[in-house]
């Protein structure tokens, strides 16, 4: 494969597609307006801790995690299966009894859930993992509290732990996410674990990215992108590795212009519309907020590595015991905590407020112990940390080639939102992009 290709975007998706076009023996361009690659996944220290840009997780069965990704290499730290059901003076853990021998005689004995519904799950997770790979995104869809019911789940179950734990996989409490991401994630946990990389999410952008310069990528950060025009739009053609044809022209900020046989967005949703004008890409994001908080010097929190949902209430819909599962996150005599908030009120509450809603939670929940020290190291408040997925939207969502020309796209928006969905979207971008070649 011969020919020149720019991509526009430096988030997992586009360096993705800027490795295996590399690989594949195309001379590769790939502009970042931010001054490093990594999209939504980024990491930031603050007086000794590790804090990635809002609350996000790794699952390590994904197929393109395995395919794009060395998790060895990431050094994972996994959370243990399962969760643990709070609510003031009460902490009950649910697991699977498969993955996690050591919790089925808790998991059993968790009143918070009932013996058939615990069978049920048992049920459901045998039914998907027969279930084949191209099947999850296809057929009827349904909202995720509906699919839930039909399956005979109680009510208290679905309150009690699928709404605050799913709350935090597809930041929508009130289940009304299409069941077809309940599914797959579901099978993914049921296969894989969840985890974090030692060194921060920005851990696998980076290997990406180190990836895609060993392959030959010219990666260039802190360069904006005004506009990708087509040889047809221009109509000027010129001149490609398989003689004269249309190209495509990108356009800088600063004005200059690069000539290209072909052309990955890899952009965000909003900024891959306007560039392409593809309509069909989402625009309508869902927001999440996380509060990174630390205890005192010296005080330890244990919590069996699970992550803590709140049974009782929204605010916080979850607390995750970052240092204990990733000790590397935090100094050696501290701990680290990262609570989750849902919904567009949370953007706007002050972080003494969130703060202070955790503290109460805690302190609920572990009423044998204090929380008045805890203290707010960062507020992450992102309106956009998902693009939303209601019921049919992945059946309307854009082909890679969707847009005039010879550009293709290259993100999320053209699976489903999750790190699977882009990764896979930039092998199916940079497939697509090698027919222009």
């Amino acid at each position: 494969m011969t020919g020149d290709v720019t991509v526009v975007g430096g988030g997992l998706a586009g360096l993705v597609a800027a490795s295996r076009l590399a690989e594949a023996g195309a001379d590769v361009t790939l502009y970042e307006r931010r001054p490093e690659v990594g999209g939504r996944e980024r990491t930031e220290t603050v007086d000794g801790f590790t804090l990635d840009r809002g609350f996000q997780v790794l699952f390590t069965s994904y197929p393109a995690v395995a395919a794009e990704l060395d998790a060895d290499a990431l050094d994972v730290r996994r959370f243990a299966p399962g969760a643990t059901i709070c609510r003031p003076g009460s902490r009950s853990t649910l697991s699977d009894p498969l993955r996690d021998p050591r919790g089925a005689i808790p998991s059993l004995l968790n009143d918070e859930v009932s013996f058939s519904d615990k069978l049920r799950t048992l049920a459901l997770r045998y039914d998907l993992s027969k279930r084949d790979e191209d099947d999850f995104f296809a057929g009827r869809d349904i909202p995720i509290r509906e699919y839930l019911h039909n399956w005979g789940f109680a009510d208290d179950y679905v309150e009690h732990f699928v709404e605050p734990f799913y709350g935090g996989i597809t930041l929508d409490r009130g289940l009304s996410t299409s069941k077809q991401v309940f599914e797959y994630t579901f099978r993914a946990m049921s296969r894989g674990a969840i985890g974090v990389p030692a060194e921060g999410m920005s851990a696998i952008p980076e290997a990406l990215a180190a990836r895609a310069r060993e392959a030959g990528v010219d990666v260039e950060t802190g360069e904006d992108v005004e506009s990708v025009r087509t040889a047809g739009q221009r109509r000027i053609p010129f001149r490609t590795g398989s003689g004269d044809a249309a190209g495509a022209t990108v356009e800088l900020a600063d004005g200059s212009t690069r000539e290209a046989d072909a052309v990955v967005v890899a952009a965000t949703p909003p900024e891959a519309r306007r560039l392409t004008g593809v309509e069909s890409i989402p625009t309508e994001g869902v927001p999440n907020v996380t509060g990174w908080y630390a205890l005192p010097a010296g005080e330890s929190f244990e919590t069996g590595g699970r992550i803590l949902l709140n049974a009782a209430s929204e605010s916080p819909n979850a607390v995750v015991p970052m240092s204990e599962v990733a000790p590397e996150y935090a100094p050696d005599d501290r701990a680290l905590l990262a609570a989750t908030f849902l919904g567009e009120a949370s953007l706007d509450r002050p972080a003494d407020a969130l703060r202070d809603d955790v503290r109460d939670a805690l302190a609920a929940w572990y009423p044998d112990r204090g929380f008045g020290g805890l203290e707010t190291l960062d507020v992450h408040r992102i309106r956009f940390a998902q693009f939303a997925q209601p019921p049919g939207v992945h059946a309307d969502l854009p082909d890679p080639d969707d847009p005039e020309g010879p550009v293709v796209l290259a993100g999320d928006y053209t699976e489903w939102s999750s790190i699977q969905g882009a990764l896979e979207s930039g092998r199916t971008a940079a497939a697509a992009a090698g027919e222009y070649l």
